[in-house]
């Protein structure tokens, strides 16, 4: 049964109009870019839902599989400070997760989000996954879930 329309309805009733539907199969998993979270992020172990708190490379990939169909959201926001973006994602993420709900709610039971910015639920984090304050709302981002975006999102334009 195709629920895409339904799911389009409830996306664009919340305000998200910008998305493509993408295979699953075609999501990108890559070790390079674990290795640009453990050498490349500041926030490497400080966060409860970033590496190393999150599954090896290998169940990312899997996990992935387990899927028949996915959603791309794109969002555009220009800040003069980058860090200034994070006061706008941690809203933006809040607001997703309502939308991660209401398709759970929908019947499909395996809904999960992926936030594009890191887990910013609290305002300090206790850096481990078995200490989290709000692990049923906390959600690695996708580049924690080893998906190469560049190559991901450019297959679907």
């Amino acid at each position: 049964m195709d629920t895409q329309p339904e799911l389009e309805v409830l996306f664009r009733q919340h305000g998200f109009a910008d998305f493509r539907w993408i295979d699953p199969q075609r999501i990108v998993v890559a070790q390079w870019v674990r290795m640009k979270c453990t050498f490349g992020c500041g926030v490497y172990g400080k966060n409860a839902s970033c590496p190393p708190n999150v599954p090896s490379v290998a169940e990312c990939e899997r996990f992935f599989r387990e899927y028949r169909q996915a959603v791309v959201f794109h969002f555009h926001r220009q800040v003069d400070n980058p860090e200034d973006r994070h006061i706008w994602t941690r809203q933006l993420c809040s607001d997703l997760l309502k939308v991660e709900r209401e398709v759970f709610l929908a019947g499909h039971e395996r809904a999960f989000l992926l936030f594009m910015d890191n887990c910013s639920l609290c305002a300090e984090c206790s850096g481990e996954r078995a200490k989290c304050v709000n692990p049923r709302l906390s959600r690695p981002t996708v580049e924690d879930m080893a998906v190469d975006v560049y190559s991901t999102v450019r297959q679907i334009g």
